[in-house]
Parts: C-alpha cells; sequence; structure tokens
C-alpha cells in the first residue's frame, strides 16, 4: 500500500491526441491536469469530448492509428517516452484501469479467478496456494463470495463482471486508479454500491483516482475536483463543490441543465450550443 498523502502522481501537460493520416484533425486538444494521491479527479462530457482517449494515452493504449504529443509523467517518468516492454510493468501494477464493458473485457473462456490472477503472478510472482488466497481476498474485498472465483463471466450479473475488473484493477495496489464509466448499464443500486466501493478503495489505500463519467449525478457522488471537456479541450475545472453550483463556462451549465432534479419538477433543456457563435 502506499504512503504519499496528498502529493502529485500524474502530471499531463499539453497532451494532443491526432489520426495519423489526418494530422490537423484534434481529437484532444492541448490538455493538462493533475492527479494527486487520495483525491477523485472526475472528468466529465458528452460521448466523443475525448475523454477515454485521455485515459487510454496515460496508460499507453491509444489504437496505433492515432498519435499523442505533450508529456504524461508518472512520479516523475514521462510515460511517452517508455518502451511497451517499460509500460507493461507499469500498466497493472503501478496504474490500474476498470474499462467501460467488463463483458467484452474479461475472456468468456477463462475463470474470473484466473484471470485476476493473471495480473498478481506478472507483477507480483505469486504462484499456488499464496495466489489463491490473494485472489480469494481481492474477490471478497469487491463483495463477491471467495468461491466465485471458479466462475466463468457469463455465469455472473453485470454488478459482479464489474466488481470483478475492479478487483482486476487493485490487485496490485495501483498509485492511480482509472475508472472509464464503470457504471455504465448498472441499475441505479448496483450504481450505487460501485461507487461506495471504489470511494471507500480509494480511501483506504490512499489512490489516485480518475472517473470518467457523463453523469452529474456520480459527479456528486464521488467527485473531489471536476474537469468538463468539450470537443476534445478542457473548458473548465474546479472544485466539486465550484462546478456544480457556481459553473462558470456556459457549456458547463448547459450539461448541469440537463440534469433532472429529485422530485422531477424541473423543466429539462436541450444542450444549448449557442455559445458557439459567440466563441467563434
Amino acid at each position: 500500500m502506499n504512503d504519499i498523502l496528498n502529493t502529485s502522481i500524474l502530471n499531463i501537460s499539453n497532451l494532443t491526441i491526432t489520426p495519423k493520416n489526418a494530422p490537423n484533425r484534434l481529437l484532444v486538444n492541448n490538455v493538462s491536469l493533475t492527479l494527486s494521491a487520495g483525491k477523485t479527479t472526475c472528468i466529465v462530457g458528452e460521448s466523443g469530448s475525448g475523454k477515454s482517449l485521455t485515459a487510454l494515452s496515460i496508460m499507453g493504449l491509444l489504437s496505433s492509428q492515432l498519435q499523442a504529443q505533450g508529456s504524461i509523467q508518472f512520479q516523475g517518468s514521462e510515460l511517452t517516452k517508455l518502451d511497451n516492454k517499460a509500460l507493461q510493468s507499469i500498466r497493472g501494477a503501478k496504474i490500474g484501469m476498470i474499462f467501460q464493458e467488463p463483458m467484452t473485457s474479461l475472456n468468456p473462456v477463462l475463470t474470473v479467478g484466473y484471470q485476476i490472477g493473471e495480473t498478481l503472478t506478472a507483477h507480483l510472482g505469486l504462484k499456488g496456494a499464496g495466489l489463491k488466497l490473494r485472489v480469494e481476498s481481492l474477490l471478497q474485498q469487491v463483495g463477491i463470495p471467495f468461491e466465485r472465483a471458479n466462475s466463468y463471466p457469463d455465469e455472473l450479473s453485470g454488478g459482479q463482471r464489474q466488481r470483478v475488473m475492479i478487483a482486476m484493477s487493485i490487485a496490485c495496489e495501483p498509485l492511480l486508479l482509472i475508472a472509464d464509466e464503470p457504471t455504465t448499464a448498472l441499475d441505479v443500486t448496483v450504481q450505487a454500491q460501485i461507487l461506495q466501493l471504489l470511494d471507500e478503495l480509494k480511501t483506504r489505500m490512499n489512490m489516485a483516482m480518475l472517473f470518467i463519467t457523463h453523469d452529474f449525478g456520480v459527479v456528486a457522488d464521488i467527485a473531489d475536483d471536476v474537469i468538463v471537456m468539450f470537443r476534445g479541450e478542457i473548458v473548465e475545472t474546479g472544485s466539486k463543490n465550484a462546478v456544480l453550483t457556481k459553473p462558470k463556462h456556459p457549456y458547463t451549465k448547459a450539461l448541469l441543465a440537463c440534469v433532472p432534479d429529485a422530485e422531477g419538477k424541473k423543466q429539462l433543456k436541450p444542450i444549448d450550443y449557442s455559445w458557439l457563435e459567440n466563441a467563434a
């Protein structure tokens, strides 16, 4: 478990991502952010705003058809300069990632226990009885009975599969956890359980967490700080309270106008893009 308290874990400076065959098309444009231990930073925005591309660039998992420029420093090491072997030693060990779709991210022909164990063997060298005990402990940490280690993904519910993905991502107690819309398609009860679990793990392990979502309700539940992205750019940053109660950018205000209230009395509005005319 790391013992770094509220220190910078990751610094991204001037990140730009473009297709190799269209270098003038900016998918992510001049993005800079800092993630600190024990803090959850939510990136929010519509689909296609560059949230997941930013996360994948941290992991070095961008498509071969894309190219990234800028700086991504993790504990002082420049990730963009590392070869694939060096990146593999960091992925899973020091940086964990929960991908959007657990059913497509998990291998359907391998048990979930085996898949969790792969990470532990690769990075920590665990085998045999020690590996079995660690896998069972991880499953219990995420609320799954240890006997389900021998289950295949299709034998688990959506919420259980998502918990397996969380167990895999925290297996080596990473310094940074990237959660890419981990509650998508889950019912509200399971979503609340997953959010509570992630928040508890972040606090207990003092991880930095980058949480990607399009749901301001999730932001309200889990964020410390918020980054709002639009068309590949960061348009607003701030504490959760500042962004949710006193948004400054017209796009942030437009997104919040689409969020229903608990009583269902609020008149919802479609996203207003009229501010773009003035910005142009």
